[in-house]
């Protein structure tokens, strides 16, 4: 099964390791990214899209068909963010672009980047978990073909990225670590993109992949 795949966040971290590693992929036959800034690749694969306003992207919605996978890679930190603004960048804005590209291709498998620790009942002490949980249960009411929640947790970039925060520098050192003596709890964002392009062609058991899915995924 080839892919046509959408993405988002390429920019940032995730997205943009997600991004280089599909291009890479032979079963990914066309990408398209929006971004509200270029992401700085040319690739025959690759069409971009610019658009300033993700709670709106109506004006765009036409050039969002033919698509058969998403890999929804758009997010903020909630860090210094109240609940009613992380709600609207987070839920709000991800119902919104999800709810525009079942609209058109209801056929397409979604994959979302949610976090280790998201709370799916909406009703714990963390106020992230919660809003995360409850835009994966909503996603997962979308008439899409099958929606898929990814939790990764601490996360390796892939050699020649450019959008990894400057923070990474200073625990990079806990990777190889955390892969040797806890291996559920790390991942490559090319592992990442491995299990969104394996889950998108051949599906998995479970809505709801953990660090350990998506290590197991991305060998399939």
């Amino acid at each position: 099964m080839k892919l046509r795949v959408i993405i988002t966040g390429s920019t940032g971290m995730v997205g943009e390791g997600v991004l280089l590693s599909s291009l890479d992929h032979t079963d990914v036959e066309k990408i398209l990214v929006i971004n509200r800034r270029p992401c700085g690749i040319i690739h025959p694969k690759l069409k971009e899209i610019i658009h300033p306003d993700f709670y709106d992207i109506t004006p765009i919605e036409n050039e969002l068909t033919g698509y058969n996978a998403c890999f929804f890679c758009l997010g903020v930190s909630s860090i210094g963010m109240n609940e009613a603004d992380y709600t609207r960048a987070t839920y709000i804005l991800t119902m919104h672009v999800a709810t525009i590209m079942a609209k058109h291709n209801p056929d397409m498998v979604f994959s979302y980047i949610s976090g280790a620790s998201t709370d799916s009942t909406e009703k714990g002490r963390q106020m992230w978990a919660r809003v995360k949980g409850k835009t994966e249960n909503d996603l997962m009411k979308l008439p899409f073909k099958k929606v898929y929640a990814f939790r990764p947790g601490f996360i390796k970039p892939v050699k020649g990225q450019r959008f990894v925060g400057k923070w990474y520098k200073y625990v990079s050192w806990l990777y190889p670590i955390l892969r040797t003596i806890s291996p559920r709890m790390a991942s490559t964002v090319q592992e990442i993109a491995l299990a969104m392009i394996h889950v998108s062609a051949k599906g998995y058991e479970k809505p709801v992949l953990e660090v350990k899915d998506i290590n197991i995924l991305a060998k399939r």
